[in-house]
């Protein structure tokens, strides 16, 4: 009985098996970047980060061509409230010394 595997998107990204994964569509299968970033910071993505593919070649999934970027800050563009975002933004990401060799 087939168990999964990998599977490419018509838009070109890959899918990756695993059912037990959060956040796993019905059918088991999520972003392959995705599962090699968590794999690379030891951990769940958080709702507010995504993972950029440096080349722009959606089904690259080395960790070298991946970057962690953030859509945490809100609207608008105050400096003050940009300030205040990024103090939160180091806040989170300072005691993880991983993201340094990213």
């Amino acid at each position: 009985m087939w168990q999964g595997g990998r599977i490419q998107t018509a838009g070109g990204y890959v899918l990756a098996w695993n059912a037990e994964h959060p956040a796993a569509n019905k059918n088991g299968y999520l972003y392959e970047h995705r599962l090699v970033m968590e794999q690379r910071l030891g951990r769940y993505l958080r709702p507010e980060e995504v993972v950029h593919h440096r080349n722009g070649i959606r089904n690259d999934n080395r960790i070298e061509n991946l970057e962690l970027w953030t859509k945490a800050h809100k609207a608008g563009q105050r400096v003050t409230d940009l300030l205040t975002w990024a103090r939160e933004i180091i806040a989170t990401y300072e005691t993880e010394e991983q993201l340094l060799l990213l």
